[in-house]
Order: C-alpha cells, then structure tokens, then sequence
C-alpha cells in the first residue's frame, strides 16, 4: 500500500505552511530572560520549544522539504539550540534532577541532526547505568518515550542498554488490544505516543509489533472520524502521524484534504473548533502544538511515500 497522490499533496502544503509559521514565530516561544534549569512550569516555554526542536529535526531527517524549508529547520534547531544555551542547560538539568527524563527527550532530537554537547553525553552515560533510573515508576508511554531517546541519542548500545520492546509495548493499554470504544481522549493521545515511540516517528514501521498494527489499522478510521466530528484537530493530526507511520501506511485522502482546508494561509492550524484569537501570543501559545504536529505529519506522510 502506498501513500495516495492526493495525500502526498496536501501533506506538502501542510508542512511547508507549518514550517514556516513555526519559523516565522520563533521569537514568540523564546525561553524568558533569565531562565534556568530550574524551570517553575516546563510546560510553558521549555516543552514547547523542544516540540518546535522535534519537528525540525524530523523535516531534516527526512529530507523531502525543499531547500528553503530544510534551510528554515535548521535555523530553527538552531535557534532551539542557543534557547538551551547549546547544551548547557540541559546538562544542568539533568546534573540536578538525575530521575527526570525531559532532558534527554529533548536533547535526543539535537542528536538526530548532529548537535552534541560533550558532558551530557558523558552524564547520559553514566545515568543509564543507575538501578534508580531503570526502577523510576513512569506511565508505559512515557517509558517508551524515554527509550526511544535513548536509542537515537545511543544508549541502547551501552552495556545493557537494549530495552525489551515488545515488553514496553504490551506494558501500554494499546499493548492490551482493549475495547477501541473505551478509548478517552487521553488515552488515545497515549496510544498516539506509543506507536511514535516504537516506530521512532515513522522510521521504524515495523517497531510496532504485527497484531497491535492490525488493531490500530482497523480502528485508526473509527477514531479519525469521531475526533473530527468534535473538532478535536490537535489530536486528528496526531492521528495521520500513526497511520503514516504503519508498516503500510493507513492515509486517507479526505482526512489529510480535511486537515490542509482547516490550514491558515499563514500556516497556522487551529488546535480544535474554537475561534483563534487574533492576538499574536495567544495564538502562538494555544495553537503552536497543533503546528508541531502537522509537520511532523507532513514530512512522516512525504518520506513514506518516497519509499523512505
């Protein structure tokens, strides 16, 4: 099955605008002057630049922009970069919080395109190694999470450091196969990371194992369709990244043309049915996410019908 003509057009347009309003706002998702390691809300500015970060680097890993969008994701990784004062930050982070995992997620996509920061690679080492990490109580898609950072950061070829995934992935409530119409909203943005984990954002489409892809091949066009129908786009996006992402990709031609009608002309892609406001900030802070993603779904969409 291959990706259809009409979705690898739309997934174009979606992330070239997407792309280009992440860039052209840059400035909007800057960390405060000011900002250390010891963040009072992660949420609020450091995670948001480390999605921004994560997009960049997946339309550069992929490489099926054109040159002017690959030039603007790399001037936004490195722009992402110098907000983390190269490094230096999240090495701090880390140094001080040895159980959190935010700072090697977040560094993982500056190693997918290159950007290295000596001393944490060192204490990434060395953390991999403590019992008190491998025995830190996390939910199981976070925990898939943080293996998957690992592995692009290389920790997995540490001693010891090869996860079991298919035991991370039946440890999910999409490893349990359960009734697909008991699925809440934060399950299934559960379910979403987990199938991105386990296939590192679509590179690996056979990471997830063969029966949780025939239960999400079957029902992905059931759960497409009720959160269109509220209106839910943040998580529909999330959605199109899963099934571009299967070992044959699942693309609907009117789910992506859906997505691309919703699509401002700036790039901007409203988070759900509510009006956008018209102040810049606001708009940025409320709909960056939604942004995120439809790039990220764009280039995912873009490399597998390359055959990438």
């Amino acid at each position: 099955m291959t990706v259809p003509e009409p979705v690898a057009a739309a997934a174009r347009s979606m992330a070239d605008r997407a792309l280009s309003w992440l860039h052209a706002n840059r400035a909007l998702g800057a960390l405060p002057p000011g900002t250390t390691e010891e963040l009072a809300d992660p949420d609020s500015v450091y995670k948001p630049l480390g999605e921004t970060t994560l997009a960049a680097s997946l339309l550069l890993r992929d490489g099926v922009a054109g040159p002017g969008q690959l030039a603007a994701a790399q001037s936004l990784m490195d722009f992402t970069w110098d907000q983390f004062r190269q490094g230096d930050m999240l090495y701090e982070r880390q140094l001080r919080h040895t159980l959190m995992t935010d700072p090697l997620e977040v560094y993982a996509p500056f190693v997918r395109c290159g950007y290295r920061h000596a001393d944490l690679d060192r204490l990434l080492a060395h953390r991999a190694r403590l019992r008190s990490v491998d025995g830190v109580e996390l939910l199981p898609n976070r925990r898939l999470a943080a293996a998957n950072a690992a592995r692009v950061v290389g920790l997995d070829r540490e001693p010891g450091g090869q996860p079991d995934w298919d035991a991370l992935a039946r440890a999910t409530w999409l490893g349990a196969r359960p009734e697909p119409w008991a699925i809440n909203w934060i399950t299934a943005y559960a379910m979403t990371h987990t199938v991105f984990h386990l296939t590192d954002w679509g590179r690996l489409p056979h990471g997830l194992p063969p029966d949780l892809t025939a239960y999400v091949r079957t029902w992905l066009p059931v759960w497409i369709d009720i959160w269109c129908e509220v209106q839910q786009w943040d998580l529909v996006v999330e959605l199109l990244i899963v099934g571009a992402s299967l070992d044959e990709p699942y693309c609907r031609p009117e789910d992506w043309e859906t997505v691309a009608a919703l699509q401002h002309e700036d790039g901007l892609v409203p988070r759900d049915g509510d009006p956008v406001d018209d102040d810049p900030q606001e708009r940025f802070t409320d709909h960056q996410h939604t942004v995120v993603v439809t790039a990220v779904a764009g280039s995912v969409a873009l490399a597998r019908a390359a055959g990438r």
